[in-house]
């Protein structure tokens, strides 16, 4: 941060630290929100409720206040948190700020299980071919040779 006290921009001071100019942006707005405390250690996950949200990014795409103003009102760790919401708003529109269902989605229950239904499927085989035995056998009675 001394470096943008010193006078010099975002691209200037990426390029003295060898980083991209994205990396130092990201940077000098989390310090502009949170100060020292920018360097830090996340502190856990926080989640939010789907109105919060909701209400954040209706401010943020109706153009009443920027990420940046929205993280520092409501404590958020960082603007591109409002940004990532906005995002998947406009891309899949309010159900992308719903919470989601936590681990993998639970397999499909077969009732029957695949043994039940290979069972039926023999059972099934067998009988047809019982009919289609019977069937040939009464169509040889009809003709006077059986």
């Amino acid at each position: 941060m001394a470096l943008f006290e010193a006078g010099h921009g975002r691209k200037a001071v990426a390029a003295r630290l060898g980083v991209s100019a994205t990396a130092v942006q990201r940077l000098r707005d989390r310090w502009t929100l949170r100060s020292a405390g920018a360097l830090m250690n996340k502190p856990d996950r926080r989640s939010f409720a789907f109105e919060f949200k909701l209400g954040v990014v209706a401010r943020y795409v109706g153009g009443e206040a920027t990420a940046l103003e929205l993280a520092r009102e409501h404590d958020l760790s960082s603007p591109k948190l409002v940004e990532s919401w906005a995002r998947a708003y406009r891309r899949d529109g309010e159900d992308a700020l719903r919470p989601k269902r936590k681990g993998r989605p639970a397999k499909p229950v077969d009732p029957g299980g695949p043994g039940e239904l290979e069972r039926l499927r023999a059972e099934n085989q067998l009988l047809s071919a019982k009919v289609a035995y019977l069937e040939k056998l009464r169509a040889l009675r009809d003709q006077g040779r059986g």
